[in-house]
């Protein structure tokens, strides 16, 4: 196990307790997090938090962690949804049996990046996730989190540091 955890944001308008709970259970939980988005820089959430990026999503390499994990907020659909490097990225940490997961509106990504189809999950009720979702052949529940496998989805901020543990839960599985 790495104990590390890469947190992708948008460089602006991601939901910050969606990014900052998690990060937070994480962190307690003797994880490294390391954050990337589409630039460099300081990222600014809708409600005011910001955070100094680490490092940009083409830089980032699956190897390096246990988990991928998607903050969401209105910057995921404008800047995360349709990043081919950040679809590459999860197809790979797919495909090496890592942890991916997403928050809110974020799932639309997993989808989008092919990693839904046949896939139990759960997004925020905005109706261009809903209908990335099931588009990708997704079986949309109505819970706050879903875990299939390795794949985690959360519906929303008020999910933030359940879907967080959930993400821990699944790592210590997958590493067993």
């Amino acid at each position: 196990m790495k104990n590390k955890i890469l947190m992708i944001i948008a460089p602006e308008r991601f939901r910050d307790e969606e990014f900052f709970h998690p990060k937070e259970v994480f962190e307690k939980n003797g994880f490294t997090v390391v954050v990337a988005s589409t630039k460099l820089g300081v990222a600014q959430g809708v409600k005011g938090g910001s955070y100094n990026v680490d490092i940009t999503i083409s830089d980032a390499k699956a190897d390096d962690y246990d988990a991928i994990t998607i903050s969401g907020g209105g910057g995921s659909k404008a800047f995360l949804w349709n990043d081919s490097a950040l679809h590459a990225l999860l197809k790979d940490a797919d495909a090496k049996n890592k942890v991916v997961s997403a928050i809110c509106n974020a799932p639309a990504v997993l989808a989008k990046a092919g990693l839904l189809s046949g896939k139990n999950a759960t997004v925020f009720d905005d109706p261009d996730a809903i209908s990335a979702l099931n588009a990708a052949g997704s079986k949309l529940k109505p819970e706050h989190v879903v875990r299939d496998g390795r794949m985690i989805t959360g519906d929303g901020p008020d999910a933030s540091y359940d879907f967080g543990e959930e993400v821990l839960k699944a790592i210590r599985e997958t590493e067993k």
